[in-house]
């Protein structure tokens, strides 16, 4: 019987794909170019749907500035893409997968426009 159980188990283990039996990825694209002073661009497609693209140049307070985007296939087949700036002002992606925050309720934006008028009157709290 425990002969039976460990062959079944070790059918199981062969069983499960191992990531050195995957199919190798054959990269379709792969251009990048880089200034040396700080512009740079690059773009990577591979076969399987999953592309990049970027280009950067130096920021004002020493960062560097970057826009680009980045797509990957989901598994239900449709594509999923980000595109984004990233520089003194933060990384802002774009993008429809990307969750938003719930619409305020009525009665906020009521509030807002109270301390608002009140701002605008020299009303202050401390």
């Amino acid at each position: 019987m425990k002969l039976v159980i460990l062959a079944c188990l070790a059918t199981v283990v062969l069983a499960v794909p191992r990531p050195q039996d995957a199919l190798p990825i054959a990269i379709l694209r792969d251009d990048r170019q880089d200034e040396g002073n700080g512009n740079f661009n690059y773009a990577f497609e591979a076969e399987n749907g999953i592309a990049v693209e970027a280009s950067g140049s130096p920021g004002s307070e020493g960062q560097s500035n970057i826009q680009g985007s980045f797509k990957f296939p989901l598994d239900d087949g449709s594509i999923a893409e980000v595109r984004y700036v990233a520089d003194e002002n933060g990384f802002r992606p774009e993008s429809s997968m990307l969750p938003t925050p719930h619409p305020l309720p009525d009665h906020v934006h009521e509030l807002l426009r109270i301390a608002e008028d009140q701002r605008a009157r020299g009303i202050t709290f401390e």
